[in-house]
């Protein structure tokens, strides 16, 4: 089960997902199903038919939606975080073959469509947590123990991008 928190960037952009599916996208939808089932055999009528189903789809997200942004809690930046990695973190993490990683951790819910994000959940960010610069953090993955070491943590208001 995915941990309950999201950032308030987070939170905004379901929220305007909900509202687009809501008032927008769905109308449109449901318009086309109209005008679709107008013309007959429903059948044999493809518009129909997946704009029928594609109506079923945003209904899911929708419910799901509306759900999960009443069970979610905004946790928002606070100064007492500076120089530790915590919940909305941007952090550089490099490793001793010159790798180097930056992302941010952030709830199950923002993670995707974004490679540049992780989630809080992750093995990753649960040994990163509460960890400073410098620091020395061994992760278990699945090749694996791979160790890295923490470069810099930050905590940008800016979340539209790196």
């Amino acid at each position: 089960m995915p941990t309950n928190i999201i950032t308030r960037a987070g939170h905004n952009a379901l929220k305007a997902e909900l509202d687009h599916l809501w008032h927008t996208y769905r109308p449109e939808i449901t318009q086309k199903v109209t005008w679709a089932a107008s013309l007959g055999d429903r059948s044999e009528n493809a518009d129909y038919q997946y704009n029928k189903k594609l109506l079923r789809e945003i209904d899911r997200r929708i419910r799901y939606l509306r759900k999960r942004l009443e069970d979610i809690r905004i946790v928002d930046y606070a100064p007492e975080q500076e120089g530790k990695v915590f919940f909305g973190a941007w952090v550089e993490i490099d490793n001793e073959e010159g790798d180097s990683k930056r992302f941010r951790i952030v709830g199950y819910d923002e993670i995707y469509g974004r490679n540049d994000y992780i989630s809080i959940d992750s093995p990753m960010a649960r040994a990163l947590l509460k960890k400073e610069e410098g620091d020395e953090v061994t992760v278990q993955t699945p090749t694996g123990e791979a160790t890295w070491f923490i470069a810099h943590i930050s905590y940008d208001q800016d979340t539209s991008s790196p």
